[in-house]
């Protein structure tokens, strides 16, 4: 199953097949990103709670080491949590990670909710990961218990699923080319018999 059902308390979480709502969240005090900046190749989403919290700080390394493997399905990766962007940028530099960090900190955990991934008890992100496809389509989604690190597996499976799924209909494509194109000239070899 590509996307984990949610318990009874996380029943907004957006599941696969929904359109991943679109934003522009800073990554930077005078510099953005948008969902759409990455329409046409598939993006990894990962909610976290907070930067500096032990779990969330193991969770990024891990996606920061396995980044070329994100990166061989063509799939870039952005971490989302309600901490400012001074924040985001002190701890990036202090893990040395190589993707962007958004700060959904005003409205405070305005896209969290959007996705369904927001504690409004405790005023944080939950630890969600979604993978949307190249064509803005929520592929695959888990929500984690808050203490644990979810890991990579889950995501490496939905992109390389998706990449199988590509390849599958860029095959069938292809055929159907093919057999239109023999169709177009057994059409056109009658034409020149009669």
């Amino acid at each position: 199953m590509l996307s984990e059902k949610p318990s009874s308390s996380q029943s907004s979480v957006l599941l696969r097949g929904n359109s991943a709502p679109d934003f522009t969240l800073k990554t930077t005090p005078d510099q953005t990103v948008s969902l759409k900046d990455f329409r046409g190749r598939p993006v990894i989403l990962a909610f976290y709670p907070a930067d500096f919290s032990p779990v969330c700080g193991d969770e990024m390394t891990l996606y920061n080491e396995i980044l070329p493997e994100f990166q061989q399905f063509g799939a870039e990766i952005v971490g989302i949590s309600v901490d400012g962007v001074w924040c985001h940028l002190a701890f990036s530099k202090d893990r040395n990670l190589h993707f962007p960090l958004l700060s959904d900190f005003e409205p405070k955990g305005e896209i969290a909710r959007k996705y369904g991934v927001y504690r409004n008890k405790d005023g944080i992100c939950e630890r969600a990961l979604f993978v949307i496809d190249k064509d803005g389509i929520i592929y695959w989604s888990y929500v984690s218990p808050i203490g644990v690190n979810p890991g990579a597996d889950g995501l490496l499976k939905a992109l390389e699923s998706i990449s199988n799924t590509s390849k599958q209909s860029e095959q069938k494509q292809s055929q159907q080319k093919e057999v239109d194109g023999i169709k177009g000239i057994r059409e056109g070899e009658r034409v020149k018999i009669t």
